[in-house]
């Protein structure tokens, strides 16, 4: 048995703590185990490729709208092929880098096995088993594989696999509604597939907010078929060769019948810990097989840290960054420092772009009550910037507490959505989460900026809100 200073399994976020501990100690001994390509998910199959293909889609988008402005284009070739060869070559030369960075470490042992424990801080990987009084579980997830009957028979995509395609298939059948749909969605209809998207959910995105899922619905709707409170019950071949999804409402009860080339499961992702056993080590996980942890993101097994994708708390490479910090305080420098999730932002890359941060009216007003919720809009076409764009329906949305004027949480749908809202986040990262400085601050015109300051200086009470969102802007929530 080898004993090393802490232990990482996961070579993603974890390896923030792992560096810090070794610039601190040059002489530690770290053992990093990765079952993947190392780098952790978002670099190997999540996040960062998608998005090096989602580009790509968003130009494709705005190539075919330059007509309004008096140019004329002709976009004659989308060579799937050649994108998703730049994005494994971009990828693969970062994996590559890790790899040689983990392999030549002298600090470093570097694990490209399973691991699994086999009792209190102790670990079978491979053939070897290694021992740590430290033990950093960024285990990251896995794609949830629904039990649809056919479906393992008939073959199917998830993310992880999507980015190993070849060729473009003429059409794709999503199963799911999130995030991951969406943004496959987006990407295949764009290259040039014929898509259609089935969720379970009367909602497309239904984390969102409900204005927020209706419009994107209807702008994605353009161009592809989604199909949502539809549950997909039975995958088979046909005759052809193709896949026919059998769906069935959630409220009639009748069902529907899509047939495409490729099928892409993209219902969300589930815990790793059914390979890693926890249980032998003493690690509690809760009832869906996340690893459960404290304010403090420790397990319950003292010095045993879990945080990413491994809590199942948010499922963000930011908030994996984030948490690591959280550890690093409370299991190497011995600050008591408890994670904060107020304001945990995300963004959709759609066509229209979606971000969000803090609460939802809903959740506002449950907290608060209907008299102490403030709310917000600005629509992009009436700012100077929005109008030269030709942007139409495209909105802020914030909500602020009446008392304080602390900023509770921000919506944005369209262009650069994921970088106006940083502005919010900022403020929300603040002592008093004013939103005084936003109100306040000179902002440059004519730019897109000032949709979100317009938001807060046009705050009513939710009944207002709703009235003028349906007579004035036709963005009625279904």
């Amino acid at each position: 048995m080898k004993g090393y200073d802490v232990i990482a399994i996961g070579s993603g976020s974890g390896m923030n703590i792992v560096d810090l501990m070794i610039q601190r100690n040059p002489d530690l001994k770290a053992a990093v185990i990765d079952k993947d390509e190392p780098g952790g998910i978002c670099l190997t199959r999540g996040c960062i490729p998608s998005k090096i293909l989602l580009y790509p889609a968003e130009l494709v988008r705005t190539i075919e709208r330059v007509e309004e402005f008096g140019i004329r284009v002709d976009l004659k070739i989308v060579s799937f092929e050649k994108v998703m060869e730049r994005m494994r070559s971009l990828i693969g030369k970062e994996i590559d880098m890790i790899w040689h960075g983990l392999s030549h470490s002298k600090n470093i042992d570097y694990y490209p096995a399973v691991a699994e424990f086999t009792a209190p801080y102790t670990l079978k990987v491979g053939d070897a088993v290694i021992r740590s009084d430290m033990i950093l579980l960024c285990t990251g997830s896995k794609p949830i594989i629904p039990p649809v009957e056919g479906l393992a028979k008939v073959g199917y995509h998830t993310s992880d696999t999507i980015l190993k395609m070849k060729q473009l298939p003429k059409s794709v059948g999503i199963i799911g509604g999130g995030y991951i749909a969406a943004e496959y969605g987006h990407f295949f209809s764009a290259m040039g597939s014929e898509v259609t998207i089935i969720g379970r959910n009367p909602r497309l995105l239904p984390e969102e907010e409900p204005e927020v899922s209706a419009l994107v619905k209807s702008e994605l709707g353009k161009r592809m078929t989604i199909v949502t409170n539809h549950d997909v019950r039975r995958v088979e071949k046909t005759p052809t060769g193709m896949k026919k999804l059998v769906a069935m409402d959630g409220e009639s009860g009748e069902s529907k019948e899509v047939v495409a080339e490729e099928i892409l499961v993209a219902v969300g992702r589930g815990p790793n810990t059914d390979i890693l056993h926890p249980e032998r080590a003493g690690i509690k996980t809760d009832k869906n097989g996340w690893i459960a942890v404290n304010e403090f993101l420790e397990t319950s097994q003292p010095n045993v840290w879990a945080f990413g994708d491994a809590n199942g708390k948010y499922l963000f490479k930011h908030a994996a960054n984030y948490e690591s910090m959280v550890v690093y305080h409370n299991a190497v420098l011995k600050k008591k420092v408890t994670a904060d999730y107020h304001a945990v932002p995300h963004a959709v890359f759609t066509h229209p772009e979606i971000a969000s941060v803090g609460l939802r009216e809903a959740e506002a007003i449950a907290r608060y009550g209907q008299d102490k919720v403030l709310i917000g809009m600005q629509r992009y076409q009436d700012t100077a910037k929005g109008e030269a764009m030709g942007l139409q329906s495209y909105f802020a949305k914030v909500l602020v507490e009446k008392d304080t004027m602390g900023i509770l949480g921000a919506h944005i749908i369209g262009p650069y959505a994921s970088v106006l809202i940083q502005e919010v986040i900022n403020a929300m990262y603040t002592s008093d989460r004013s939103a005084e400085p936003i109100l306040e601050a000179m902002h440059i015109h004519p730019a897109l900026c000032e949709v979100v300051q317009r938001a807060f200086h046009s705050l009513m009470p939710p009944e207002h809100y709703h009235h003028i969102l349906e007579r004035h802007y036709e963005i009625i929530p279904k």
